[in-house]
């Protein structure tokens, strides 16, 4: 399975945003309609290799320092689908 390491700043939130999306009952970050700015974007065929990336990408300082993420997300298998928590099937 092939997998995309990508490096992000994180978007920051107003207290009232934080609030409105906590009151209201949906998400405060939805990355399907507005991701977040993409700093790097590497490719890696499998898991293992996927998570060494990661593992050196989050020794970037803005990273440590908590203005960028790391993320992981695998791009192959697209029958698979992940359940979620409060699935009965899970």
């Amino acid at each position: 399975m092939r997998f995309l390491i990508v490096r992000t700043d994180i978007r920051a939130a107003a207290d009232t945003d934080i609030t409105a999306a906590w009151a209201g009952g949906r998400r405060l970050r939805d990355e399907t309609i507005r991701p977040e700015p993409r700093r790097q974007v590497v490719h890696a065929e499998d898991r293992d290799a996927a998570l060494l990336l990661a593992r050196a990408l989050a020794t970037v300082g803005s990273v440590r320092s908590g203005k960028q993420r790391v993320k992981v997300l695998p791009l192959d298998d697209p029958g698979r689908c992940r359940a979620r928590p409060d699935s009965p099937g899970s």
